[in-house]
């Protein structure tokens, strides 16, 4: 995408009144105006346990005084507009106004999963040009913040909460009334976060991101999961990329929402929060809502007559669990396709009404004569490219294609231009994930997922999406767990390797999954042909199957 077009399109988007002069913290700022002793954050309640302190409850004045006195702090090291910090934080207080003084200060987060270990601190470092990191002294009982030093470049100063709160790089969550407010440095077009991609298919990208990015991005989740104002939300997933950012934390100050968070994800932990907090809205990978769904013996347990709405993605939905939480507990089930990059296909009961459809559909956001109520439906722009020429534009429903995607949530380019080729001709953003258009009539205003392209299993020239297997198979009655990825066949190209972990119990047979999958009439060419029974499948962060390292196990060593 040429810098002249881009250009071109931020001014529409202005023009149109999609872009303006938010950031996050002005409108935290308006949050604290309306609603200054409404609760805003609530902490995990395992905070002694994961960093040694007791858990908080902080009102919206109380985390605006906190911000501004850290920004002080942080301003006192130097750390002003432009310059870019890398975080490892637990989802606790300290990391929201953490967000909140880099906002005011004009600076760039950048925030990291607590999994990540000295090599992705290093490499993010370096390609950040990061001028300090800030950390967590203990977690979990072991030093944290100390462990990363060596990572870190002589220059870049490390910053730690839960310290004595004393010292040069020691920092604090102080609610008391600040001596001076700091004033706003930044502006809506600045970059304000990089977020890194997951690094399943090669080294982790930075990905920067606007205020108006991510403002033009929660638009997805305002218009599909509609809160009243004052509601509280709970979020389980690290707030290190998309789905938290834009489904919870940006959305957050623009309902004065309570903001409950969890860490690490634990499902009794998590249910009793759903409970006690009243949430009226969560997110939770599919795995745990079928398991939750499954297990009567846990629904008279906790009351979740509070909750609206509970998002899901990173694996495809069963449509019985989708339908099973509306008739049993009037939940309605969002499914969410997102990517730090910009994607935001959001699809609940107002897109999507059927539920069983909407576990394996996605609205066909963007696509001219289908019109959408949601805003995001009506600003976010979508194709489908063939993979071999990218210039012909897939509009048969059923054949697989590569969606691009070009609207005022997509980000600019990747972090140093790392990537090549990430935009075509017209400005659109080649994500690499493969759709297919669902159907004739009604169902083509939506689309299907059918798996990443660098991901397709190709055998004997047959496309095989890794996806679908996983779904297929995890459905066999003594599979707790599967997945699966190609490996070199000198004869067809590739072949399929199961990997699966057994419920605990039983034995499984590459015989057993081959036969469940013929008398589910799956085509043949499908099958495994190789079985891997491990304990657990790799996954990173954000739940999602890391298939780069399934393949690794299968590569002579």
């Amino acid at each position: 995408m040429t810098a002249t077009t881009r250009e071109a399109r931020h001014r529409q988007y202005r023009d149109k009144g999609w872009w303006g002069d938010e950031t996050l913290h002005t409108a935290f700022d308006k949050a604290v105006a309306a609603a200054p002793g409404h609760v805003a954050i609530v902490d995990p309640p395992d905070c002694r346990t994961l960093i040694g302190r007791d858990p908080q409850r902080l009102s919206y004045q109380d985390i605006s005084n906190a911000s501004h006195n850290l920004g002080a702090r942080l301003a006192q090291r130097r750390i002003g507009r432009g310059d870019a910090v890398l975080v490892q934080l637990p989802n606790t207080v300290e990391l929201s106004v953490l967000y909140l003084a880099l906002s005011r200060l004009g600076a760039i987060i950048s925030p990291v999963p607590m999994q990540y270990g000295r090599h992705e601190i290093g490499h993010m470092s370096r390609e950040l040009d990061a001028k300090g990191f800030v950390g967590i002294e203990s977690f979990k009982g072991e030093a944290a913040a100390a462990r990363m030093t060596a990572a870190l470049p002589e220059t870049v100063p490390v910053l730690t909460f839960g310290g004595s709160g004393e010292g040069a790089d020691a920092l604090a969550v102080d609610t008391s009334e600040p001596r001076m407010l700091m004033p706003s440095a930044g502006e809506a077009d600045d970059v304000f976060t990089v977020c890194w991609t997951s690094g399943t298919t090669g080294t982790p990208k930075g990905v920067p991101r606007t205020h108006n990015h991510w403002f033009s991005q929660v638009i997805a989740i305002e218009d599909t999961v509609p809160l009243e104002p004052g509601s509280a939300m709970l979020n389980p997933f690290p707030m290190t990329n998309m789905a938290a950012l834009s489904g919870f934390f940006f959305y957050w100050p623009l309902i004065q929402a309570t903001l409950v968070l969890h860490h690490p994800f634990d499902l009794p932990t998590f249910l009793t929060q759903l409970t006690t907090e009243k949430v009226a809205y969560t997110i939770a990978p599919p795995a745990v809502l079928n398991l939750f769904l499954q297990n009567t013996d846990l629904h008279d347990k906790f009351d979740l007559s509070a909750v609206k709405y509970i998002a899901s993605g990173s694996a495809p939905l069963d449509p019985w669990m989708v339908k099973g939480f509306r008739d049993k507990f009037g939940i309605e089930i969002i499914n969410f396709f997102g990517s730090n990059e910009g994607i935001g296909l959001c699809g609940g009961p107002a897109e999507v009404p059927d539920p069983e459809q909407r576990a394996t559909l996605f609205p066909r956001f963007g696509h001219e004569g289908i019109d959408w109520d949601n805003r995001f439906g009506q600003r976010f722009e979508t194709k489908l490219v063939d993979w071999n020429d990218n210039d012909r534009e897939i509009l048969e429903p059923g054949v697989p294609g590569e969606m691009l995607i070009r609207g005022p949530n997509v980000f600019n380019g990747y972090l140093n231009d790392a990537g090549q080729d990430v935009f075509d001709s017209d400005g659109y953003f080649r994500t690499g994930d493969l759709f297919e258009i669902a159907g004739e009539g009604d169902l083509a205003r939506y689309y299907r997922f059918k798996g990443r392209r660098k991901e397709l299993i190709i055998r004997g020239g047959m496309n095989i999406s890794p996806e679908e297997l996983d779904g297929l198979i995890s459905a066999h009655p003594k599979v707790q767990e599967a997945a699966v990825c190609g490996y070199p066949d000198p004869v067809m190209g590739e072949k399929v390797c199961l990997f699966a972990v057994p419920k605990p119990g039983e034995s499984l047979t590459l015989k057993d999954v081959t036969g469940f999958l013929e008398a589910e009439g799956v085509a043949k060419f499908k099958w495994p042909e190789k079985l891997v029974l491990v304990d657990a499948l790799p996954r990173n962060p954000l739940n999602k199957v890391v298939r780069s390292e399934l393949r690794e196990q299968l590569e002579p060593a």
